[in-house]
């Protein structure tokens, strides 16, 4: 792991009224995008040849001749042949000689090597570098093992596919698309191997990532994606701040709940199981009775990453959770950094954000808002790893 104290020392050698904001252009790039030139940073967008065009083209940031922003929020693009190339010496000479601070997204763990973003990138991370890899299922410390600690609720995980005994979630990695999910559900171990045999044979998953897929309960509820943000250096004031909730929608799953029962039953075997992509959000609120079961579920996570994943939550994070019919809130997910869904508030604002803060308060503008209070504050080292 690079030491903090490295990565604090470049971000002093920085100008602060040269700092861009710099991301890994897909995920949740455009909110970080337009909350930091809603905040009067520049922005650097690192983009993939091929997936170029929302950010170089559509939107792209127009300035006039006093640099005032007339339209669009990306003001320069980085094409890269490979996301993974920010990581090349470099990409990271130039981020660095730009003045960047670097937005970790699920994007940047997930297509560039977790132990060279801990070992090898030496720019400075507004957010905890040492809590990505516990994004990755399986890993020793992973967010289950921190939940675990924390005493945080999680669905009941089943050891074996024979103690299945009601609906549970088997999760596990997509056969062709790495990245992505192969999920399904049972409800008993005859079911679990029916399925798995099936969608081993369509080519979903794959028989090695099932014998390391966790199966849990299937909890029935809603899911709310509660986007949170903690400031280490909130100043007279309570550093927990919850932004807003959205929900995704998730293919084919969302096509599959459209159909009427009897029409599920006659798909064809290659249609019969939904497939559990993200491919969108959606806003959500909670019941204002319940705001009070999710504040200690964030205050018990960031109190447990402080002890076991120092210096412990800087910015945003997700707590990904389901509503069971008893209104008992379960972790199923937990991103420790900006949430994938926050592109729905991106502009308008986040509700719970905007009445906190009187004014449009996106997850993208809190971040910036936060380095921008840093730089007026002279703790800048304290937000960045």
């Amino acid at each position: 792991m690079i030491e903090r104290e490295t990565i604090q020392e470049i971000v002093r050698g920085y100008e602060p009224e040269k700092i861009k904001v710099g991301v890994i252009a897909s995920h949740s790039a455009l909110d970080t995008c337009d909350g930091a030139v809603e905040e009067g940073f520049r922005t650097l967008a690192v983009c993939q040849k091929g997936r170029e065009a929302p950010y170089v083209k559509y939107f792209k940031a127009v300035r006039d001749e006093g640099g005032n922003l007339l339209r669009g929020c990306v003001d320069e693009a980085m094409v890269l042949d490979k996301f993974s190339d920010v990581l090349r010496e470099e990409v990271q000479e130039k981020l660095r000689s730009e003045n960047v601070l670097f937005v970790p997204n699920r994007s940047f763990s997930s297509y560039c090597d977790v132990g060279k973003i801990e070992d090898e990138f030496v720019v400075p991370l507004v957010g905890n570098r040492s809590m990505l890899r516990m994004e990755e299922r399986g890993e020793e410390r992973d967010y289950y093992w921190l939940c675990e600690k924390a005493g945080l609720p999680t669905p009941e995980k089943y050891e074996s596919p024979d103690e299945i005994d009601c609906l549970v979630m088997v999760k596990l990695h997509h056969a062709k698309m790495r990245l992505e999910r192969g999920f399904f559900t049972a409800a008993s171990p005859e079911e679990f191997r029916e399925k798995s045999q099936r969608l081993i044979r369509a080519g979903v998953i794959r028989e090695e990532d099932l014998q390391r897929a966790r199966i849990e309960r299937y909890i029935v509820g809603p899911v709310f994606n509660l986007d949170f943000f903690y400031s280490p250096i909130g100043k007279g004031e309570e550093r927990l701040e919850l932004l807003g909730i959205d929900w995704r929608f998730e293919s084919s799953l969302d096509g599959h709940v459209r159909l009427p029962a009897p029409q599920q039953m006659t798909l064809p075997e290659h249609q019969r199981e939904p497939i559990y992509t993200v491919c969108g959000h959606s806003t959500a609120t909670l019941r204002e009775s319940l705001l009070r079961k999710v504040f200690p579920l964030a205050e018990k996570f960031v109190e447990a990453a402080e002890k076991y994943f120092p210096p412990g939550v800087i910015g945003p994070f997700c707590l990904q959770t389901v509503c069971d019919a008893n209104l008992n809130f379960y972790i199923f997910d937990i991103a420790p950094r900006i949430g994938g869904g926050t592109n729905i508030h991106m502009w308008d604002g986040h509700p719970y954000g905007n009445v906190l803060w009187r004014r449009r308060m996106s997850t993208g503008r809190r971040m910036a808002m936060e380095i921008r209070r840093a730089i007026e504050m002279d703790k800048l080292p304290e937000i960045v790893t």
